[in-house]
Order: structure tokens, then C-alpha cells, then sequence
């Protein structure tokens, strides 16, 4: 299998395992996350009656990106993950939903509990309200994206929500009855470790599953499996590889997450060009 081979769920619970000493390094950095950020604008999104916080950065007018947290909530590394997106050619202007209204997983076991209790619906009204967000302020054309959880509510997306024109999605797909991606209307590119151990949720027979429904809906589409990757494995910095380290995740592979990152870049370059 060569690396990055294109091989073109009830509610997800991941079922993960921790000790304790990695759990207390979890809680140090989820703390962290809560603090102000001042690469980020800050800003309030209103859809029905309900108002919640998002963070925007990058480049005024610009494609737009909806970027989604993983279980954890808004931490460190989805905010990485979209410092590093909006910094990618041509430039994007990115905005993260705080899908948990202010709460992040101090550990596993919290993080896990914060995921099953989501409203998946309503995230998914969370994710529209964010789309036509950009769309009023500057970019005339708005992508989604997202890891692990964040992976599986991009693909919903790409099916449910009218204003995305193009998702990636790293690492998860939505349950059935959330969304069917054979009936997504944007296209879809989606990353996958091969190694990844999440029956159904991320695995390879997960990405096989979601290979057969994105070719059956006659859009375009890409599913890359990366050899020797396992769950997260774009979480390079140094808070995540030691988080990944404790959760039993050790695979490091630079030239995979570059080879994403790369195919991430042109695909959404591609979709939400004027």
C-alpha cells in the first residue's frame, strides 16, 4: 500500500483507554485552551434563539473555512490546526464554532462525555450559522473542515448544509442517521490512518464505507489512507504528540502530515476559488 492510497455509525464513541499520569498532562493543556487568544477575534453567532462564541482568523475576504474541534473542544490543537490553514496559499480566512459553549475535556473521560452529550442536530445549525456567518462578511465561497469528531460533522455538513461549497475531513464520519454521504451535494476529500483503530467511526473499514457512499453520489471526491498513521496523527505539536504518546498513539510521520496538509491546500483551493 503506498503512502496516502486513495481508495478514491450510531453516535461515535471512541472507545479509548488512558492512565492516569497521561490524564493529569490532558487536564494541564485543556486548561491553557480556555485562556484568551489573541490570534483570534473573537465573535458571537446568532441563529433561532440561540447565540454562541467563535474564533475568526486570517485573511480578510478570503475563501472561507469552518474549522471543527475534535472531541476536546476548543483547544490548543484545533486552534493550531487553523492557524496553519489560514496561513496556506492563497490564504483563508478561517472560524471555529465553539461547538461545547465554552467547555473543553480536561481528559479522556471528560472529553468523551462532553462528545456524547452533544447535540449533533443543533452543531450542525452551529455549522450553517457559521457558513452564512462568512459568507456575510467577506467570502463568497466557504469550505468546512474538521478532525475526529470534527471529521464526521464536515461530512454531515457537505450533506446538510446548503452554504458549504467543499469539506475535508480528517479522521471520522457521521453517524447514519445524522447524515447519508451518498447524498452530499459539495464535494468531499477525507483522511484516514490506516492503523486507526476506531471500529466504524475511523477505521479502514469506516474509510472503505465512505469510499462506495462518496462515489455513489456522483460528486467529486477523495479518500486517502496513510500507512503507519493511526488516530490524530495531523496533531504534531508538542502538547499533542505528548497527549497522542499517553493515549497509546506513538506514530510520528512528518512527511504523511505534509503529503495532507498539501492535498487539504489544493482541494479547497480548487472548491472555493471565485
Amino acid at each position: 500500500m503506498v503512502l496516502g492510497r486513495v481508495i478514491t455509525a450510531a453516535q461515535p464513541v471512541a472507545r479509548l483507554s488512558v492512565i492516569a499520569s497521561a490524564r493529569l498532562r490532558a487536564r494541564a493543556m485543556a486548561c491553557s485552551a480556555v485562556v484568551p487568544d489573541s490570534r483570534f477575534q473573537k465573535v458571537q453567532i446568532r441563529r433561532e434563539d440561540v447565540t454562541f462564541d467563535a474564533y475568526v482568523a486570517g485573511k480578510e475576504n478570503a475563501p472561507g473555512i469552518v474549522v471543527l474541534q475534535e472531541w476536546w473542544g476548543v483547544d490548543f490543537e484545533v486552534k493550531n490546526n487553523a492557524l496553519k490553514i489560514a496561513s496556506l496559499e492563497p490564504g483563508f480566512k478561517v472560524l471555529i464554532p465553539d461547538l461545547y459553549r465554552g467547555k473543553v475535556g480536561l481528559d479522556v473521560a471528560e472529553a468523551q462525555h462532553l462528545m456524547e452529550g452533544l447535540d449533533w442536530q443543533g452543531a450542525v445549525k452551529d455549522i450553517q450559522a457559521s457558513a452564512e456567518w462568512l459568507k456575510a462578511n467577506g467570502s463568497q465561497k466557504v469550505g468546512v473542515t474538521g478532525f475526529c469528531m470534527g471529521g464526521a460533522l464536515s461530512i454531515a455538513s457537505a450533506v446538510l448544509v446548503p452554504a458549504v461549497d467543499a469539506a475535508v475531513a480528517f479522521y471520522g464520519v457521521p453517524p447514519p442517521e445524522l447524515a447519508d454521504p451518498s447524498l452530499t451535494k459539495a464535494p468531499i476529500q477525507a483522511h484516514f490512518g490506516e492503523l486507526d483503530s476506531f471500529v466504524g467511526f475511523s477505521d479502514i473499514t469506516a474509510a472503505e464505507a465512505l469510499e462506495e457512499k462518496l462515489r455513489s453520489a456522483g460528486v467529486p471526491s477523495e479518500v486517502y489512507l496513510y500507512p503507519g498513521c493511526s488516530h490524530a496523527f495531523l496533531n504534531v505539536s508538542e502538547e499533542g504528540v505528548k497527549r497522542r504518546k499517553g493515549m497509546g498513539l506513538a506514530d510520528e510521520d512528518p512527511e504523511a502530515v505534509k503529503l495532507a496538509w498539501s492535498r487539504f491546500s489544493s482541494w479547497m483551493g480548487k472548491y472555493l476559488s471565485p
